[in-house]
């Protein structure tokens, strides 16, 4: 189905996979991308010499184009960006950062360039400054997050009446119904992630993709806004939170809180106690892991069936 997106990316389907930590690895983009979508590397937990190792993997799994999402706010990202040009990635997805740094730089090698956003304000601070398309991510959204809890179906129409680049959909999304809707309301693409974390390919520990199989609605919850927003499934730690929050915490004391390697610990290693368990709202309606590609084909056969559902309204 041709439109902006699927053009630009010379993709099939309007179906992109979102660059999760601790989930997005080599298996899940190729198996994404050769079912038809675009599968996208997190380079957010990877080293330099690993964000390597998957690209190369990428490429021997897969002759259909992937992306690299890069956080602009990584300590290394200059060695980051250095292997994507090296490695000949044609597609990257920029976030928690200004898209002014990196995106002439990257477009001068050739790459386009996706930024993510939260907000109209700062989708339109990324049309500015010349990215390609954006992704415009609702309060819904699994990990981090915006500030103004502006949910996705508010925030897609909003972007679209001043937007003139690509849109992209996300926060919320993950049966072919929530595509759709999405695209009504202007989107020209969704992008997926919480569905994807349930996948036989993503790289996150199986604890943790049973406990999102296992949530219902109300088990996620936006916390830690004084220091990057992040909405997380309820656990011991996020008890912990919340108990310090009652002492009225400094920034400081949230800190030391969180500690390092939280979200590792919970999704790669399978804390579900003391890890960081980070997926959207929309865990409640994801009830069972299966291969990537199975996936994108139920996603769009739904799609299908929900547009010729809609044209009998």
């Amino acid at each position: 189905m041709p439109n902006r997106i699927t053009g630009l990316f010379n993709i099939k389907y309007p179906l992109i996979q979102a660059g999760m930590i601790w989930a997005s690895g080599w298996r899940l983009a190729s198996a994404v991308s050769n079912a038809g979508g675009l599968g996208i590397i997190g380079a957010g937990s990877m080293y330099p010499d690993v964000l390597r190792e998957h690209i190369q993997k990428c490429k021997l799994a897969t002759d259909k184009p992937f992306a690299v999402n890069l956080p602009m706010l990584y300590p290394q990202i200059d060695k980051l960006v250095e292997i994507i040009i090296e490695e000949g990635v044609k597609i990257v997805f920029t976030s928690a950062g200004n898209p002014k740094t990196w995106t002439s730089h990257l477009q001068a090698h050739g790459i386009t360039v996706v930024h993510v956003v939260s907000s109209v304000k700062f989708a339109l601070k990324s049309q500015e400054a010349g990215v390609d398309a954006v992704v415009a991510e609702g309060f819904e959204a699994g990990g981090h997050n915006g500030r103004d809890e502006t949910t996705t179906f508010t925030l897609i129409p909003m972007v679209k009446e001043q937007l003139e680049i690509p849109l992209i959909a996300a926060g919320g999304i993950a049966t072919g119904r929530g595509m759709l809707a999405a695209m009504i309301l202007g989107a020209d693409a969704v992008q997926v992630g919480s569905r994807f974390v349930a996948s036989e390919e993503a790289s996150s520990h199986p604890n943790f993709k049973q406990r999102v199989v296992e949530a219902k609605e109300g088990d996620t919850i936006l916390t830690l806004k004084e220091l990057a927003p992040v909405r997380l499934l309820k656990n011991k730690f996020y008890t912990d939170v919340e108990q310090l929050y009652l002492q009225n915490p400094s920034k400081e004391d949230l800190i030391k809180l969180l500690g390092r390697a939280r979200a590792k610990k919970g999704m790669f290693e399978g804390d579900l106690e003391e890890g960081e368990l980070e997926i959207g709202q929309i865990a409640g309606l994801i009830h069972d892991i299966k291969p990537a590609a199975e996936i994108v084909k139920e996603m769009m056969a739904e799609f299908e069936a929900a547009k010729t559902a809609v044209a009998t309204l």
